[in-house]
């Protein structure tokens, strides 16, 4: 009895030393916001104004867990999350009693089926797709669905090792981003695109130029299959990748060619292409040191310069051409971009697609030059519309970020992402099991071609790449819908 007394004192002892020390806390936080100058609500509403600030980052995950309906938050909504995820674990996909999805609204997308859909026996696997056929090394590949482009240093080496894993387990390829090669990247075995920034990370010299005897020996490894050379980006338009001191380490600037720890801003620009002469004098440098397949990536404001660019193309020769474009949509996304660029500057894949399958129609470019589509194209029905728009393949990354395990936390410019997948911080990367995700990306590609083809064949169609636009409707203002054939009139299908 007397130790359990003595207990009791103790703890009351320490109750009343916390409930004093509490009350001290509260005296000097009521003092400094009191006296502070910075906080209007502070200062008028000492210490209670705090918990404005604290409901607003909590704000933020009771929107997401509780209160949102699936279709409603962005940049992507419960439903499309979900089905990601169900993916990747090799789950049902299938819903049961209807959709949730509105059909109402303008621009929602509709395919047509047909009354004789293709059967199971005579559809086929996608034809082989033929990239940079006057490369000295041209690139044959049958999946039209990839992982687009991903720093290393944007995202952490994990991330990168299950990626690299992954894609070589579904037959897709995996684009380096812009931060150079990694170990990483070449992992998996998997087949590699090496994006070639603003900046030069990876192939650059001491000047930051472009050093062709590094350029040469990155293409001297055979899992790289072709170079990507970046104009812009969706999320920004205008400016040049953002990576912040402390996602700089030892590995990721012996990699890019810059100094450990502080921020690495590329040019918003590259400095040796300022027309459309400078770009194709690029892609054909490139091209003839490495013998492979050269295209560039480009989200679409302005557009009159990709018809200056056509004429070129003619003046010179079809040979001269870029092997492939990349059209980035301006609601792509990225680790860290300016608001103002991010939410109001460029145009949408659902417009720039078509408009440039039209334009390199006009010019007879259409064959020549293979059309990308990346941007938001994380489900099944937005990879099918792409197709039928216009694009010959798609490339997703933020489909296979949440393929690895991201639940839209929003931190990927803080290092603190809680996931491991945009975090340099050992003990947040320890969550991100390679093998595990590795798997998850791979049955997450499968999966979502798989459900691409049941759409062709719904549609018609043999296989996913001979969707045409006749093959979708969009819902226009006076709630009906058109065939996309109609909506874009200066189109022709070839592809």
């Amino acid at each position: 009895m007397d130790l359990l007394l003595q207990i009791a004192q103790v703890l009351t002892e320490l109750f009343v030393l916390a409930l004093g020390l509490g009350v001290l806390v509260v005296i000097a936080l009521y003092i400094a916001d009191r006296t502070q100058t910075r906080h209007s609500l502070r200062r008028n509403f000492p210490v209670l104004a705090r918990f404005r600030y604290l409901f607003e980052k909590l704000g933020e995950f009771f929107r997401q867990y509780f209160f949102a309906m699936d279709r409603e938050e962005l940049p992507f909504n419960r439903a499309e999350r979900s089905w990601v995820y169900r993916a990747a674990k090799g789950s049902d996909t299938t819903v049961a009693f209807g959709s949730t999805r509105d059909l109402r609204p303008t621009g929602t997308v509709l395919f047509v089926n047909c009354p004789y859909p293709t059967l199971e026996r005579d559809a086929h696997p996608p034809e082989p797709l033929t990239i940079g056929p006057h490369a000295r090394q041209p690139f044959v590949t049958k999946s039209f669905f990839n992982i687009s482009g991903m720093s290393y240093g944007a995202i952490s080496r994990p991330a990168v090792e299950a990626l690299s894993k992954g894609a070589a387990k579904a037959g897709i390829w995996l684009n380096t981003g812009e931060g150079g090669l990694s170990p990483a990247h070449l992992e998996g075995g998997a087949d590699i695109v090496f994006q070639i920034g603003t900046a030069n990370y990876g192939v650059r010299d001491a000047s930051g130029s472009l050093d062709e005897a590094k350029l040469a020996a990155v293409a001297a490894n055979e899992q790289v299959r072709m170079f990507e050379i970046k104009l812009s980006q969706g999320a920004k338009p205008g400016k040049g990748g953002i990576l912040p001191g402390a996602k700089v380490t030892a590995e990721i600037a012996r990699i890019r060619a810059i100094p450990e720890g502080q921020d690495s801003i590329s040019p918003n620009r590259n400095p040796a292409i300022d027309s459309a002469e400078d770009l194709l004098d690029m892609i054909a440098r490139v091209r003839d040191i490495t013998g492979k397949p050269v295209g560039f990536k480009a989200v679409i404001g302005a557009y009159g310069w990709l018809d200056e660019l056509c004429t070129v193309i003619a003046q010179r020769g079809a040979e001269h051409a870029p092997d492939f474009i990349t059209i980035d949509s301006a609601d792509g996304g990225t680790g860290a971009a300016p608001a103002s660029l991010i939410d109001y500057m460029g145009l949408p894949l659902r417009e720039s697609l078509p408009l440039v399958a039209d334009i390199l129609s006009r010019h007879g470019l259409r064959e020549r030059i293979r059309i990308i589509a990346s941007g938001k194209l994380t489900n099944p029905g937005q990879v099918a519309w792409a197709l039928c728009a216009g694009a010959d393949l798609v490339v997703s990354a933020r489909g296979f970020m949440l393929a690895l395990g991201c639940i839209q936390a929003l931190q990927c410019n803080k290092n603190t992402c809680p996931t491991g997948i945009t975090t340099h911080d050992p003990r947040l990367q320890r969550g991100l099991v390679v093998h595990d995700k590795a798997e998850r990306v791979a049955l997450y590609a499968q999966t979502l071609m798989k459900e691409v083809e049941t759409i062709a064949h719904s549609c018609g169609v043999a296989q996913p790449r001979l969707l045409q636009r006749k093959h979708c409707r969009q819902v226009v203002e006076d709630g009906s819908s058109k065939p996309l054939d109609e909506l874009y009139v200066n189109v022709t299908n070839s592809r």
